[in-house]
């Protein structure tokens, strides 16, 4: 069964790209960004290896194709920001109720958000299971949507030009890509939480006039006989 439902997906996805190139990709992430129905790591990857790898074409298209999944995972995103921003906590609470999810996590973002602003969603962008998510609070919190726009493209171009790339390598093996994410998602979820600790931590030391240092200077006794003045 479930090799058939992957066969049905693959053949769908090189309809699309045959039929319509990265036209195709854009699509397909607008609505990935904007339902989280579909794969991103799929998607991208096969692009790499279906658009760039079996083509011939230069490796440094990949960068070219990043710009294409990025644009179209911004926009996605940005239809959820505005479902959320316009409909507010009773829409999301609808929907979170719906998808059985804790609305406590909810509130827990949207306060996170309106003190970290965009670089938050930036992190979030980059992080599996949380880069449609974020998109959530974002719109809640009324961050500015040109920020939003900005940090979403941003790392949203990070995360598919890697997929692309990796898709360009691995070839005919694209789907090591994905049975690799999930093998390491933990380690990349600690290092995403690193990430988001570290920044919030930046921003509190600036906001409180702290500094930080990798050494502490030596600071030598006066010495009796030394003048001041």
């Amino acid at each position: 069964m479930f090799d058939q439902i992957e066969i049905t997906i693959l053949s769908a996805l090189q309809t699309i790209f045959d039929q319509f190139g990265w036209a195709g990709v854009f699509g397909l992430m607008v609505l990935e960004n904007a339902t989280g129905i579909t794969p991103s790591e799929v998607i991208l990857a096969f692009a790499g290896w279906m658009l760039i790898e079996r083509h011939d074409i230069a490796p440094s298209f990949i960068l070219v194709g990043g710009v294409y999944a990025g644009l179209g995972s911004a926009i996605g995103a940005s239809i959820m920001y505005w479902v959320a921003r316009l409909g507010g906590r009773p829409v999301v609470d609808r929907f979170a109720k719906f998808f059985r999810i804790d609305t406590a996590h909810i509130a827990t973002a949207e306060a996170q958000m309106h003190k970290w602003g965009a670089g938050l969603v930036l992190i979030g962008r980059v992080i599996p299971g949380i880069r449609t998510l974020v998109n959530i609070p974002a719109g809640i919190a009324r961050i500015p949507f040109h920020k939003f726009f900005i940090a979403t493209f941003i790392g949203a171009y990070i995360w598919c030009t890697l997929l692309i790339g990796a898709g360009y390598v691995l070839g005919h093996e694209w789907k090591l890509i994905s049975e690799y994410i999930k093998t390491h998602l933990p380690l990349v979820l600690s290092l995403g939480a690193f990430g988001v600790g570290a920044y919030i931590l930046y921003h509190y030391a600036r906001n409180n006039g702290l500094k930080f240092y990798l050494w502490k200077p030596e600071v030598k006794p006066l010495d009796s006989k030394t003048k001041i003045g």
